[in-house]
């Protein structure tokens, strides 16, 4: 009995350890492959991607803020002609793509320049449906460094060519709580684009930015 409880303690724990190794090697992976296309200047691309972060009513966080500021840069420089805002909108109380659009609107941005992407629940969505709604064929993603690399990651395995802008990174103590959620998230999107291959929870008519005007996403 002893024998057998001490075989299955050390099959247990062979199993965490392969668990651990293997959660950290696939963080490295996405990691490596995403931070390839961070970069300081992009190439002129369709549009600038700005994953959502949270809102307070109609106010954005700091570290949305820093993603918006970011875009907007990009976009007077000319790298885009185009934004697409992507968040949640799940509850009618809760619209973190109308802040986001509101905010770059006071910045100087047409509202016809800019597309709200209410069902950007994830990164993954977010990317995907950049490509299968918005159609487009390249993109700028702005975050923070740490999401910025995954979000390159999903990119480059959903065959979107794309260049990654950091706007930072998280403040602390956002950074260190981040750093941990980043490990179980990379792994998840390396399942996600390498073995699942899902739909984004809703998808829709093709709405492509280069024809389209930005109003017709409006709520």
């Amino acid at each position: 009995m002893i024998k057998r409880l001490k075989t299955i303690f050390l099959a247990v724990v062979v199993l965490l350890f392969v668990g651990v190794i293997s959660i950290f090697g696939i963080s490295y992976y996405v990691e490596t492959v995403g931070k390839a296309y961070l970069c300081e200047q992009p190439e002129i691309c369709d549009a600038v991607i700005v994953p959502g972060a949270s809102v307070y009513g109609n106010t954005v966080s700091a570290i949305l803020a820093d993603r918006l500021n970011t875009a907007y840069r990009m976009y007077q420089e000319g790298f885009a002609k185009r934004i697409i805002v992507s968040g949640d909108h799940g509850t009618k109380d809760y619209n973190e793509v109308r802040a986001m659009r509101d905010y770059l609107v006071k910045k100087g941005v047409p509202a016809s320049h800019i597309f709200m992407d209410h069902a950007g629940f994830s990164t993954y969505d977010t990317v995907y449906r950049a490509k299968e709604i918005f159609r487009l064929k390249n993109a700028i993603i702005v975050s923070q460094e740490p999401h910025a690399i995954r979000a390159l990651y999903i990119a480059n395995q959903l065959d979107i060519p794309a260049y990654g802008i950091s706007c930072g990174n998280y403040p602390q103590p956002e950074a260190t709580i981040q750093k941990g959620r980043e490990l179980f998230a990379r792994v998840k999107a390396f399942l996600q684009c390498e073995i699942l291959h899902p739909e984004p929870k809703f998808l829709g008519d093709p709405i492509p930015v280069s024809t389209t005007d930005g109003r017709v996403t409006e709520d």
